[in-house]
């Protein structure tokens, strides 16, 4: 089969790993970098120098005439940007969150599905060996599960900066909740009841009505629980900033990440992905009252760094174009992660739980 010409519309961290997933693998062909400040520039010259530079994506659509286009840009450009590269014919791989919006989401999708183009969100987790493993765990212990899941990220200089334009539109229960909210329904295989969330404006220098640090509670039909919090900023704690943990009846499955939970790493995009070991806990006990089973640690051997995830997404990418894979349940989780952080959102706001009908 013939390259894919791919278009790489946003050039920041997420963009650069995908576009060096791009540059190195075969099935791809990079037409065009696009953004609108210097990291086109720079990240031109990590892959060589020899990639077309564009200002905006209506320009680059135009002259580089691509087959795909990755958007890896601010949220609440998302949308647009997917329902333009769609109209010209190309399929999409799109950072998480679909859009910043439901509606928006659903129109991304239907516009996906009305020109038969394939559209992949980026779920990286859903591509790592371990958290694949932590959700098969799960699923075995049992109903209903207890799932426990935080990133909190303490940031400073660039990464805050990066915070603050995140903050200009989505927060953070929503941009990274998303990726949890995922793990939780691929565990729970339940529709969500209701959501409850609080949230605190912890700096001046983000948004009027808008909060760097959140906390959000599903309740599942199954009877299903989950919990997850995340906060950016300066002053966010280190103590607790990653905690992956599910629990049921018959025990729980906790992610131990030794290296990447140490002091430092909270704002590692590096450290988010890393699992490490995997801790399982048997609940049985025997006749007197004790643990029949000790706790077994599992170290897989695939532990693929960040930049290797970005590749095997996109290997997935190329597979759902190639062999004309079934979109629709993929798709359709998006959408449904999107709607239960945005509820989540509307609950820090408005102070009322969310019931989902």
């Amino acid at each position: 089969m013939k390259d894919i010409n791919i278009l790489i519309v946003g050039c920041g961290n997420m963009g650069a790993s995908h576009a060096k997933a791009y540059h190195r693998l075969d099935g791809f062909r990079i037409c065009g970098l696009v953004s609108r400040g210097k990291s086109k520039d720079l990240l031109n010259k990590e892959l060589g120098g020899s990639y077309p530079l564009f200002e905006d994506i209506d320009s680059a659509l135009d002259s580089a005439q691509p087959d795909a286009v990755c958007i890896s840009t601010y949220p609440d450009t998302h949308e647009s940007y997917a329902l333009k590269a769609i109209a010209k014919g190309c399929h999409v791989f799109l950072e998480k969150p679909i859009a910043d919006t439901v509606a928006g989401a659903i129109r991304v999708a239907q516009a996906a599905r009305q020109a038969n183009r394939k559209i992949v969100v980026g779920y990286i987790l859903r591509h790592h060996p371990s958290w694949q493993q932590f959700v098969k765990l799960g699923q075995e212990l049992g109903s209903p599960l207890v799932m426990r899941m935080n990133l909190n990220q303490q940031s400073q200089g660039d990464t805050w900066k990066v915070h603050q334009n995140l903050l200009q539109s989505l927060s953070p229960i929503v941009d990274c909740g998303v990726h949890y909210i995922d793990v939780m329904c691929q565990m729970t295989r339940s529709k969500p009841v209701s959501v409850s969330a609080i949230g605190a404006r912890l700096s001046d220098q983000i948004p009027e009505g808008q909060y760097n640090y959140g906390q959000l509670q599903i309740r599942f039909e199954n009877g299903a629980i989950g919990w997850y919090e995340a906060g950016w900023g300066p002053m966010i704690s280190e103590t607790a900033f990653f905690i992956k943990d599910v629990i049921g009846p018959k025990g729980s499955v906790s992610i131990v990440a030794k290296k990447a939970s140490q002091s430092g790493k909270s704002d590692s995009v590096a450290a988010h992905t890393q699992t490490e070991s995997l801790r399982i806990h048997h609940a049985a006990l025997n006749a007197d009252q004790q643990f029949s089973n000790a706790d077994e640690w599992v170290d897989l051997t695939d532990e693929p760094d960040h930049d290797e995830l970005c590749a095997r997404e996109q290997l997935y990418f190329l597979k759902a174009i190639q062999k004309d894979l079934d979109l629709t349940d993929h798709v359709a989780d998006a959408v449904a992660s999107l709607q239960i952080a945005l509820a989540a959102d509307e609950s820090v706001k408005t102070g009322q739980t969310i019931f989902f009908t």
